[in-house]
């Protein structure tokens, strides 16, 4: 059984997970909207030609709402984009960066993290209804 002061310890490492998760994202989207943009021209019309690059990190955004509304599909869902990233970008080309294997590797612990203490959240508040 679990008392008040583990759920609010539980409460905290949920929400910072999702903060941590929605901070990388937005960060990430920026990065990857402006870095290629260049390429293109620069301006707006560079930014609206590079706007695919941002896709991935649109749909990280996307679940990060999700995972913040219904704990377990946000935390299962994040968990397969997590995997999915990971082998995406760090092991279906050439290229091999390890701040990407990093990157990849934070969405996915924290998807864990949004998983398990979700889990927790919601066992704890079903098992105090029945109270």
């Amino acid at each position: 059984m679990i008392n008040e002061k583990q759920m609010r310890i539980i409460g905290i490492a949920h929400n910072w997970a999702i903060a941590l998760l929605l901070i990388l994202g937005i960060l990430l989207f920026i990065f990857s909207l402006i870095s290629g943009s260049e390429t293109y021209g620069g301006g707006l019309s560079g930014l609206i030609k590079n706007s695919p690059n941002s896709i991935p990190w649109i749909v990280l955004l996307v679940l990060v709402i999700i995972a913040r509304k219904n704990y377990a599909w946000g935390g299962f869902l994040l968990l397969i984009f997590g995997g999915m990233i990971t082998y995406y970008f760090n092991f279906r080309g050439g290229n091999f960066f390890i701040t990407t294997l990093i990157f990849c590797l934070t969405v996915v612990f924290l998807s864990l993290v949004i998983l398990f203490t979700g889990a927790t959240i919601s066992k704890y508040k079903k098992e105090n209804e029945l109270r």
